[in-house]
């Protein structure tokens, strides 16, 4: 096990704009009229800081290669584990942004599919000077050597939360999964590249994005509750979603929060997740 330690602590500064381009092509991919908004909607920063890398400057799985604000640990698969977000103040179409990102923790863990290490990064995002969000991101990588591939994966406990306030789908197809790496400037080959995803990383087929299904929870919750002031978004992923997959967007709305989750048609959950709400 090779120590990081003295990767935490290490800051990266990115300055954007929140032009209103990126929301009207993800209101398209979401299959939404461009309502010309005047605030980012929840998560749409995701559309904003991407790294923008060189070809020679990648590594052989689509990904910048690691060594410069990520640690350069050795494990090839590498995947966004989950996260939780804090909305302090909302972000206006074409501010001025910024983000600052800390990394806070490395963690090293021994699974049943092999050894890991967990990764988190802390986002602290301005608009105009003003704290926006404050996010955390676990990024998980995995040796390739004992990782089984997905279809051996031992299948999880079905998700325990039963009652729906709501229960829809939503077509996701390889043009959807090529749409979304577009828009987030994303080279990750296990969304795009069919012979790469099976043959270097187990999978059965295309790996839909962590990040795109939180932002169809997200995104059907705040059209089932437009009036709710959303306060903070927890997710996490547990298991895969394929290009080939049906999936259904669920939640369940409590007094002051809900549960949300992507459910497989077995009743597996792909994805849990949880928001907290005032009355707007």
């Amino acid at each position: 096990m090779e120590n990081f330690d003295a990767w935490i602590g290490k800051i990266e500064i990115t300055p954007d704009l929140s032009n209103p381009r990126p929301v009207a092509m993800m209101q398209a991919l979401l299959n939404e009229p461009n309502k010309q908004l005047t605030q980012l909607p929840h998560l749409y920063h995701w559309l904003y800081f991407l790294p923008i890398v060189n070809g020679e400057d990648l590594a052989e799985d689509g990904h910048p290669k690691k060594g410069g604000f990520l640690p350069p640990i050795p494990f090839p698969k590498r995947m966004w584990a989950g996260g939780r977000l804090q909305f302090l103040n909302p972000i206006l179409v074409n501010q001025n942004i910024r983000r600052e990102s800390e990394i806070s923790k490395i963690d090293f863990k021994q699974g049943k599919t092999g050894n890991m290490y967990f990764v988190t990064v802390k986002h602290s995002i301005f608009a105009d000077g003003q704290l926006a969000i404050i996010e955390e991101q676990d990024i998980v990588y995995r040796e390739a050597s004992n990782a089984a591939p997905a279809t051996q994966v031992p299948v999880p406990a079905p998700i325990a939360v039963k009652q729906y306030s709501y229960k829809k789908t939503f077509p996701v197809n390889t043009t959807t999964l090529f749409r979304y790496s577009a828009l987030t400037f994303n080279s990750h080959k296990i969304h795009y590249d069919r012979p790469y995803s099976m043959e270097q990383e187990g999978y059965p087929g295309l790996v839909v994005h962590g990040p795109l299904l939180a932002t169809l929870l997200m995104h059907t919750f705040t059209q089932k509750h437009p009036n709710k002031q959303i306060l903070s978004f927890d997710f996490r992923a547990v298991k895969p979603v394929f290009d080939f997959n049906e999936f259904y967007i669920c939640g369940n709305l409590q007094s002051e929060e809900a549960e949300l989750w992507i459910e497989h048609t077995d009743g597996q959950a792909a994805m849990k997740a949880k928001v907290t709400f005032k009355e707007g």
